[in-house]
């Protein structure tokens, strides 16, 4: 039988550049949502890949920036934290456009910590012209010494393949520390009440989706019948919120629900009867005792 080997990774950037895709390609199942809106991702993530004798242990982190609420600073501590707790990083990085200062902050923070960096230069599937991608990866590389460089499209899957062997490299002998099954630390509640907010972030217009917490009040099979009962209370900041969340005779929330009705039906592999509630929690993402309540610290 041959060695097992691990690496336990940090996947870290800027919002908005991809991070949380491209765990979900790496791991061929969704744990982590998905938005075009930047913070997206609010908590660290873990997911487990194992195959054949190697097993990678990611943190999905959320988007390194600077923080203006109490939540925003606990965000940056998880990034802090993962990247202080890892054997190596994939730094994900978009295929276009300058190194912003929080690019550079991170950097830094990577090169203090001397451990191996793999590069993704993500949504290479938007860059027509490819000098500007040598471009953005000469910027790159001169700022730091990375131990591989990878050009991926996490929405087509180009370039996957060689980034996942790129990470499996990283690997060192050790037993694995989760059973060969083990995809996600995250409890059903939180996948149920992360893949509602996401249907509510497609949705909603850019001030809105900051503001808002989902909680799971209860989830419960039902004896008689294979269906999945998930009971949900949406929290917003201000009572314009509510009404917009809500919308016109219920609209917006109707089609919020049954968006993610079919998302859950599809993990959870059952029928799922979702209810959903909305209410004003003024400047919960300020309030330590929210922000523990909604799991979020």
């Amino acid at each position: 039988m041959s060695q097992r080997k691990t690496a336990f990774i940090a996947i870290v950037g800027k919002p908005n550049v991809g991070k949380s895709s491209i765990l979900n390609r790496l791991l061929g199942q969704k744990v982590a949502i998905v938005s075009a809106k930047p913070q997206t991702t609010r908590t660290k993530i873990m997911g487990v890949l194992t195959e054949d004798d190697t097993q990678l242990v990611f943190t999905d982190t959320p988007g390194f920036h600077k923080p203006k609420t109490k939540l925003g600073e606990k965000m940056i501590k998880a990034v802090d934290d993962s990247i202080g707790g890892v054997d190596s990083c994939l730094f994900v990085a978009e295929a276009t456009g300058d190194i912003k200062p929080d690019e550079l902050d991170l950097l830094k923070k990577l090169k203090a910590e001397r451990i191996p960096v793999v590069l993704a230069i993500n949504k290479i599937d938007m860059v027509g012209d490819k000098q500007l991608l040598m471009s953005r990866i000469v910027e790159l590389t001169g700022v730091m010494e990375f131990d591989a460089v990878v050009p991926v499209s996490a929405r087509d899957g180009d370039g996957m393949q060689a980034l996942k062997e790129e990470l499996f490299a990283l690997a060192e002998e050790s037993d694995f520390f989760f059973p060969e099954d083990t995809l996600t630390d995250q409890p059903e509640r939180v996948l149920a009440a992360e893949m509602i907010r996401e249907k509510l972030l497609h949705k909603l217009s850019d001030e809105i989706p900051h503001g808002i917490a989902v909680s799971i009040e209860k989830m419960r099979e039902r004896d008689d019948k294979p269906i999945l009962d998930i009971e949900a209370i949406i929290y917003c900041e201000k009572e314009s919120h509510k009404g917009i969340i809500i919308g016109k005779k219920g609209a917006m929330l109707k089609e919020v629900s049954t968006n993610a009705r079919h998302e859950l039906e599809r993990f959870f592999e059952c029928k799922v009867n979702l209810q959903c509630w909305v209410k004003v929690k003024e400047d919960w993402r300020n309030r330590e005792g929210l922000i523990h309540n909604f799991g979020l610290d």
